[in-house]
């Protein structure tokens, strides 16, 4: 079994850019996405997220988020090793206040 420390990218939410970024301000780069966390809006919403620096990138998949009514948060835990990134990680949020990837 792989074994990979795991970190946090900073939230990226609506007045923030669409890349994901490490603790340290850093463009995330090649990665596999463990989990993502996030904060719901007022409407139920959506984190669609694709491998690379915009919406050019390979498409990975559309997260659907509940209203902030229903629960407020959203975890997401990928099976196996998780979701293998090659560029990067770029997202249109709709109706999220945030998201955030743990990744290794």
């Amino acid at each position: 079994m792989m074994q990979t420390d795991v970190l946090l990218t900073q939230p990226l939410g609506v007045t923030v850019g669409n890349t994901f970024k490490m603790q340290n301000g850093n463009v995330l780069g090649p990665c596999r996405i463990k989990a993502i966390y996030g904060t719901s809006a007022a409407a139920a919403g959506t984190v669609v997220l694709y491998d690379g620096t915009s919406t050019g990138g390979k498409p990975i998949g559309t997260i659907s988020t509940p209203t902030a009514a229903n629960g407020g948060t959203y975890y997401i835990l990928m099976p196996g090793e998780g979701i293998r990134v090659d560029v990067g990680v770029f997202a249109v949020i709709t109706n999220v206040d945030s998201a955030m990837l743990i990744y290794g």
